[in-house]
């Protein structure tokens, strides 16, 4: 819990008996790699924060292709804010691409939070506006560039996530083949 602490207090100041309610309400749940922390069609009652993993936002083109929008790595909030939000079904899915363990917050456990700590909305709104600023810069804006340069712009941005990704994924987000990035790393390795 002292992670999920030291990154909240990066936005606010919380007194010991603050720090002492917020630890007991927050929940862990471990997903397997794979598994879902939601769905696409299934409305979203709960915040969570990376603890440890990745996770990947994913849905389907009309063509029934899966395609990468962004990956979520520790410290970083996961959830589709617009179904949380608005409580409205999801339209994209929250997978786990190894095993991965979240901080949990339900719906009723943040409006009680709400209810006791003062500076509890304001804390959640810094934090739900810094993973806004993350989903824009996660989505992958470098589509227009060819792709050796879509894996290297990814790599430089994200060091710590490319070599913890399965080629599937990382080859749907820059939205390439498998084996054209395969081929890619390959030459880069040799080059």
């Amino acid at each position: 819990m002292e992670q999920l602490i030291n990154h909240l207090l990066t936005f606010n100041q919380l007194s010991d008996q603050q720090i002492a309610l917020i630890k007991e309400s927050a929940g862990i749940v471990e997903i397997q790699a794979g598994a879902y922390l939601s769905e696409a069609g299934r409305t979203v009652n709960q915040l969570a924060i990376v603890k440890e993993g990745i996770l990947r936002v994913c849905y389907y083109n009309k063509d029934g292709e899966e395609i990468t929008r962004y990956f979520i790595d520790e410290n970083n909030l996961a959830t589709d804010l617009s179904s949380f939000s608005n409580q409205i079904p999801s339209s994209e899915y929250v997978q786990a691409v190894m095993p991965t363990k979240l901080y949990v917050f339900r719906r009723e456990i943040l409006d009680d939070l709400s209810n006791t700590i003062l500076i509890w909305d304001s804390l959640i709104q810094k934090v739900i506006n810094k993973a806004l600023m993350e989903k824009v810069n996660r989505i992958s804006p470098m589509l227009g560039e060819d792709a050796k340069t879509r894996y290297l712009e990814f790599h430089k941005r994200f060091p710590s996530l490319s070599n913890r990704i399965p080629l599937n994924y990382l080859a749907s987000y820059i939205g390439i083949t498998k084996s054209s990035l395969s081929r890619i790393r390959k030459e880069l390795a040799l080059g």
